[in-house]
């Protein structure tokens, strides 16, 4: 779309007409939330304990189309509603900015607002769904489309617990003011690992299930699966070394 508009001098509209697609481009990414395994004291435990077993903090994020987080707040209760984070990312002095004609990607959860586009509720949305059941109307037709979009933010925090094993499900050693503060920075050094390349941490779209986040133990067997992956490689470059050396 970009090079016939720049081939042709085409305008946006023609474009649209073109390839069937709307001539804005509003969406600047998706938001959602994840839970990281939060130690607190005992006085306030009931609050972090959410629909996890273990307390929780509640974290939210607004995830770019290249898988980059744009926007990070950490540190709520792992029982507060994801729309009660959302509010609080808004009225911050640095909170959350949605500029005038732009929008995120968001679930149902966080309910529909200038600046924030969910999917319909009651229709079939999330990925696993379709399966080989083609589309039956304009509301399945949209959510496919939005979960089709919206899976970045999952990817993106799928790919943030792969990378930093802190944010696994092991019980945290540090204040809770700390493990605040490390979500945070992971974030920044997942943009940062981000800048330089793609590699293993960062899952596939086309891999993509719609609950990728994997336990320790399955991190456990991927680390040795890769570990000897690696060392079959090495052992390979010793042999085809030797080879040259024999010659």
């Amino acid at each position: 779309m970009f090079l016939h508009t720049i081939g042709h001098n085409l305008r946006n509209r023609v474009i649209s007409a073109n390839f069937a697609r709307s001539y804005g481009t509003d969406c600047i990414g998706a938001i959602d939330g994840t839970h990281v395994r939060a130690g607190v004291t005992k006085d306030v435990e009931p609050s972090f304990r959410g629909r996890k077993a273990f307390t929780t903090q509640n974290v939210m994020a607004a995830v770019d189309f290249d898988l980059r987080f744009t926007y990070v707040l950490a540190g709520w209760e792992g029982s507060a509603h994801d729309a009660t984070v959302l509010a609080d990312a808004l009225t911050r002095e640095r909170g959350l900015q949605v500029p005038p004609g732009k929008y995120y990607l968001v679930d149902a959860g966080y309910g529909a607002k200038p600046g924030f586009l969910p999917p319909f509720r009651g229709v079939r949305y999330h990925l696993n769904e379709w399966g080989n059941n083609p589309v039956q109307n304009d509301k399945e037709l949209f959510n496919l489309r939005h979960s089709s979009l919206r899976v970045t933010v999952e990817r993106a925090f799928g790919s943030l617990k792969r990378r930093f094993k802190i944010l696994d499900d092991a019980k945290p050693f540090f204040t809770f003011p700390v493990q605040v503060d490390i979500v945070i920075a992971c974030c920044v050094l997942h943009n940062y690992a981000l800048s330089q390349g793609i590699d293993e941490f960062i899952i596939p779209e086309v891999t993509w299930t719609t609950q990728p986040i994997q336990t320790s133990r399955q991190q456990l067997s991927d680390n040795r699966a890769l570990v000897d992956h690696r060392l079959q490689i090495a052992a390979q470059m010793w042999e085809d070394r030797q080879l040259m050396y024999a010659n």
